[in-house]
C-alpha cells in the first residue's frame, strides 16, 4: 500500500457517509461542560464513544481522574517500536450550550443537519468533528499498512476545555512519562480562510483587566448636580482612551509586545485576511499603524473592551449615575512582560489623573509557540502542501487561545496545530457548522500527514 492509498481511504470513509455518521453519533452526547448537570455525559462520551473508537484502532485506553474531581480524561495509546516516533495528539470533547431554539430553521443542535456544503450541530467544529477527523485519518493510514501506523501514537481527550482547561495542566504534569512524545500535533481552531490548509504553532495568551469606578451610592438628578458631581462613566470612558485610542492602537508601552522580527514578517508575508460574504468586514484604519491585517491579527497585542456598564441603558434615568465599570482584554503574544501588568496600568492611570479607577485582573492564560527553526514545521507544510497542492498558511500562534502552553512548557514539545475549521464556523453561538469540501480535504490531510510520520525511520531533531 501507498500514502496515496491511505488518502483514497481516508476520502472513501467521507464519501460513503461513514465519517458524517460517527460524527452524527458523537454530536448527540451534550456534553456541555458549562452545565454543571451535564457530568454523566462527559464521562459517557469518553467510556461509551471514545474507548470503543480508539479500542477499533488498537489503542488501549484508561480514564484518568481530575485531580479538583472536576472533568474525566481519557489517555490512548498505541506502541509499536520505541526506535519511531511518537506522536501526542489531542482533542475535547465537550462543547459550549447547545442554544435550543435559537438556531436556524429550527435545528436540533445535537444531531447533524446538511444544508448545502455545510453540516450543522453543536460541536462539529469545536471540536468533536476536528478530533475524529484525526481519529478517521489514524484509522485509513492503519488499514492502508495492515493494521500498523508506522510511528507511536498518544491521545489525550479531555472534557472541560470550554471551562478553561483548569486541570489539563496538573494532569500532564502528573502523567509526564505517560505522555512523553517527539511531537505534538492536533487540531482546533480555525484555518487562515476556508480554501487555504493552515498550521499555527501555538497561542497567544489573554488577560482580563477590570476597570471600576465607584464614587457614590445611587444616582443623582442631573438637571440639579450636572457640572458639580463628577461623571464615573465619563471618567471611565477617558481613562480607557489613555490605554487604547479610537482607533484601536495600543497607547501604554506596557501592553505592547516585543517588536516584530523580520522572521515573523516573513512567515506573515504571503498571509492575507480575506473574509467571506457572511463574515464580518476588516475595518479601515483600525489597529496599529504600519503592521498588515495578519501581524495585527497573528504577531501584536491588542486590547478590546469586551463590556461596559453605567446606568441602565434599557431605561436610563436623567441622573448622574454612581459608578462605571468596564472589561477589558488584552490578547498578547509570545514575548510581551505580562508579569506586573495590572500595577503598571494602575500607575498609568494614576499618573493621567485618574487614580479613583480601580484596577483588577481576572482569568489570563499563557501565550505559547513552537520555535520557528524546529525541523517539524518544513515537514508538516510539506507534507500538507503534497497532498493539498496548495501552501498551507504557517502562523506564528493563533489569534485566540488554546491550551498549547501545557503541550508546549510544561511537557516541552514541539507543537503543530493543523485546524479543520473556518473562521465563519459559528462555534460558540447558534447554528455551529463545519464545511463538507473543508472536511473531506481535512481528512486528506490528516491521512498525508500520518502517512509521512509513518515514513520516518526516527523522530527529527
Amino acid at each position: 500500500m501507498t500514502r496515496a492509498d491511505a488518502i483514497a481511504r481516508a476520502r472513501d470513509d467521507f464519501k460513503s457517509g461513514a465519517f458524517l455518521a460517527e460524527l452524527d453519533r458523537r454530536v448527540a452526547y451534550k456534553t456541555e461542560s458549562q452545565n454543571a448537570s451535564r457530568g454523566p455525559e462527559l464521562r459517557a462520551y469518553l467510556e461509551q464513544e471514545m474507548v470503543p473508537a480508539f479500542a477499533a484502532l488498537d489503542f488501549t485506553s484508561r480514564i484518568v481522574e481530575s485531580p479538583s474531581g472536576k472533568s474525566p480524561f481519557l489517555f490512548a495509546e498505541h506502541q509499536e517500536s520505541a526506535s519511531l516516533p511518537t506522536v501526542l495528539i489531542y482533542g475535547h470533547g465537550d462543547v459550549v450550550d447547545g442554544m435550543e431554539g435559537e438556531w436556524r430553521e429550527g435545528r436540533d443542535p445535537w444531531r447533524t443537519t446538511t444544508s448545502g456544503i455545510r453540516l450543522y450541530g453543536r460541536g462539529t467544529a469545536d471540536n468533536k468533528g476536528q478530533h475524529s477527523i484525526n481519529m478517521a485519518a489514524l484509522r485509513a493510514v492503519r488499514e492502508a499498512r495492515g493494521g500498523k501506523l508506522g510511528f507511536n501514537a498518544k491521545f489525550i481527550v479531555e472534557m472541560g476545555e470550554e471551562i478553561g482547561s483548569p486541570d489539563l495542566g496538573k494532569v500532564c504534569d502528573l502523567n509526564r512519562d505517560a505522555l512523553k512524545a517527539d511531537l505534538f500535533m492536533a487540531s482546533d481552531g480555525p484555518r487562515l480562510s476556508a480554501d487555504r490548509p493552515t498550521l499555527f504553532l501555538g497561542c497567544r495568551g489573554g488577560i482580563r483587566i477590570h476597570l471600576d469606578v465607584v464614587l457614590r451610592d445611587g444616582g443623582h438628578h442631573s438637571g440639579n448636580w450636572g457640572g458639580v458631581l463628577a461623571n464615573p462613566a465619563t471618567i471611565l470612558a477617558n481613562a480607557i482612551s489613555t490605554l487604547v485610542d479610537g482607533h484601536g492602537r495600543l497607547q501604554l508601552e506596557a501592553l505592547k509586545p516585543p517588536r516584530l522580527t523580520n522572521q515573523i514578517r516573513s512567515y506573515l508575508a504571503d498571509v492575507q485576511v480575506v473574509p467571506t460574504e457572511d463574515e464580518p468586514a476588516l475595518a479601515e484604519n483600525w489597529g496599529e499603524d504600519g503592521l498588515s491585517a495578519a501581524e495585527r491579527l497573528y504577531a501584536w497585542n491588542t486590547l478590546e473592551v469586551l463590556a461596559m456598564s453605567s446606568g441602565n441603558i434599557e431605561k436610563p434615568a436623567n441622573a448622574i449615575p454612581g459608578h462605571a465599570n468596564a472589561v477589558l482584554q488584552l490578547r498578547f503574544v509570545v514575548g510581551t512582560k505580562v508579569d506586573g501588568l495590572i500595577e503598571a496600568v494602575r500607575a498609568h492611570l494614576v499618573a493621567k489623573g485618574f487614580p479613583m479607577v480601580e484596577v483588577r485582573a481576572a482569568q489570563s492564560f499563557a501565550a505559547s509557540r513552537t520555535d520557528f527553526d524546529s525541523p517539524w514545521i518544513k515537514w508538516a507544510a510539506d507534507s500538507v502542501r503534497e497532498t493539498t497542492g496548495k501552501a498551507p498558511a504557517v502562523l506564528p500562534n493563533f489569534g485566540g487561545s488554546l491550551p498549547n502552553d501545557v503541550f508546549s512548557e510544561v511537557l516541552g514539545l514541539p507543537t503543530i496545530w493543523v485546524p479543520h475549521s473556518y473562521p465563519g464556523c459559528s462555534q460558540h453561538a447558534p447554528n455551529e457548522h463545519i464545511l463538507l469540501p473543508l472536511t473531506e480535504e481535512a481528512l486528506t490531510v490528516m491521512a498525508g500527514l500520518f502517512w509521512d510520520l509513518g515514513e520516518l525511520p526516527r523522530p527529527l531533531t
